[in-house]
């Protein structure tokens, strides 16, 4: 059974679905005005993975992502551009796709779009109205009244006395309470608009994600998730109008992705110290990137820098070279390895020791090759399933490895023994790979599998095949 971290209770908890086995799952997904950068991937891998392991732990798992493609950042940009917000939106939920699929983030079952959703978003502001949640400014927008929903701030554990005493509100504001939210905003002239009971206008983006999520999965489900910056105020909103409109419990688990930090600051586009993932792909192959977000748990900060994407290749290219050259077998079903993996995701998607799970097994990979290829091969076609659920290791190896041999051409690359060499084919001296070597074999013979594994890497990436026996380790040139 799953133990996962609630942030509505602040602790892990085992995880009991309302319908055994199925789940239902809302993710909040990305305002479509520009390429997605790596906040917005860590979510959509994070998710990914979840929804990968709940499928493979046997839960019937329905899995909705929206996308919010009317907002006023939408209706501005749109307007810098010069073209209509459809063109805008359309062009960018493509390229969107486009990046998921180059990350292995696979399709959620739904994927609502706001403006495709007005209806429900109309019937819930109405449904809020007659409940006396909601009301009509005198500029025409219609609001929600916090001050009538008791339990708000329980997600964020924030207070509402303390939020109103460090808000402010314009002489003129057409709020009757400073945590009052929009829910339907009047159309300003040349903005997209749609009829409503309170005139033309468009939703607010709490709003958007209340009406989709409880349109696709009823008013009650199990998971619903998104980054840590959405926490406060959107889905705590989210619960408010939600549950003020249903009179039912809205969501039982909150799952919350930490944040990308450049430098240990937040990445984000306001700061503009954001990479997209588009650019991040010139240099490093879309797994890289993939395996470089889950070897840190989903709740903690993940710091970029390229350092840090360097050691994401070199660590799965540790991995695919325990892959490579193997034939398939049949993977076994009852080792410590399967256990072990998980154990790891049960215990709150804990992806950093399922990783290091796998390079366990590759080490006994590396092994076992030509001493016993049989076992080593099935172990080999273990390691691929379990990377599999993760969303890596499906590369052909080879293929993957000379990638990446190709894009560290001309980096110098300094090793422990204080040899510098170029890691490209050639480039390594006979003398040059024998003191490697030596180095590897004593790393092995005092256990330090870790720095064995990054000098075996470093001679793969020059070029050097080696090969372990029982009687020593020989080598030959790719």
């Amino acid at each position: 059974m799953q133990n996962i971290y609630n942030s509505l209770t602040r602790k892990k908890g085992s995880f009991r679905p309302i319908n055994p086995p199925e789940v239902r799952m809302y993710v909040c997904g990305l305002t479509v005005y520009d390429y997605m950068h790596l906040g917005h991937a860590r979510m959509l891998v994070v998710f990914d993975m979840v929804a990968r392991w709940l499928r493979v732990s046997g839960y019937k798992l329905t899995y909705v992502r929206n996308i919010t493609d009317i907002d006023d950042k939408i209706i501005r940009r749109a307007g810098e551009k010069g073209e209509p917000v459809e063109t805008l939106t359309s062009r960018f939920i493509a390229a969107m796709h486009e990046d998921e699929a180059a990350l292995h983030v696979l399709p959620p079952e739904v994927e609502p779009r706001a403006t495709q959703s007005i209806a429900a978003i109309v019937r819930m502001v109405e449904t809020l109205m007659k409940r006396d949640y909601a009301y009509q400014g005198a500029n025409g927008d219609v609001y929600y009244a916090v001050n009538r929903f008791r339990d708000y701030g329980r997600l964020s554990g924030k207070k509402p006395e303390e939020l109103r005493a460090g808000a402010r509100v314009e002489v003129d504001e057409a709020k009757r309470d400073p945590l009052d939210f929009v829910l339907w905003k009047t159309a300003k002239p040349g903005e997209p608009s749609w009829p409503s009971p309170w005139g033309p206008g468009r939703p607010g983006w709490h709003i958007e994600c209340s009406a989709m999520s409880t349109a696709a999965l009823g008013n009650h489900f199990d998971i619903h998730g998104g980054g840590m910056d959405l926490q406060f105020p959107h889905h705590e909103n989210e619960i408010a109008q939600s549950e003020a409109a249903s009179g039912e419990p809205f969501v039982n688990l909150w799952m919350h992705n930490g944040f990308v930090n450049i430098d240990d600051e937040k990445m984000s586009k306001s700061l503009g110290n954001f990479f997209t993932v588009r650019e991040v792909l010139k240099q490093y192959q879309p797994e890289v990137v993939r395996y470089f977000i889950l070897n840190s748990h989903y709740r903690s900060p993940l710091n970029y820098s390229g350092q840090s994407l360097e050691q994401a290749r070199a660590g799965l290219g540790r991995l695919y070279i325990a892959l490579r050259n193997i034939p398939a077998a049949i993977a076994p079903k009852n080792t410590e390895y399967r256990v072990r993996f998980t154990q790891a995701m049960d215990d709150d998607f804990n992806t950093p020791v399922a990783i290091s799970v796998l390079f366990d097994l590759a080490r006994e990979i590396n092994t076992l090759r030509n001493s016993k290829p049989e076992e080593a091969a099935a172990l080999a076609t273990l390691l691929k399933e379990l990377g599999g659920i993760l969303g890596i290791l499906q590369d052909n190896p080879n293929d993957h490895l000379q990638w990446a041999t190709g894009s560290l051409s001309g980096h110098l690359i300094q090793s422990q023994s204080g040899v510098g060499h170029l890691a490209v084919a050639g480039a390594l001296s006979e003398a040059d790979i024998d003191v490697l070597i030596e180095k590897r074999n004593v790393a092995r013979r005092e256990k330090n599998w870790k720095e064995a594994d990054r000098l075996r890497m470093e001679l793969d990436v020059a070029g050097i095949i080696i090969e372990d026996s029982a009687n020593g380790t020989t080598w030959r040139r790719s």
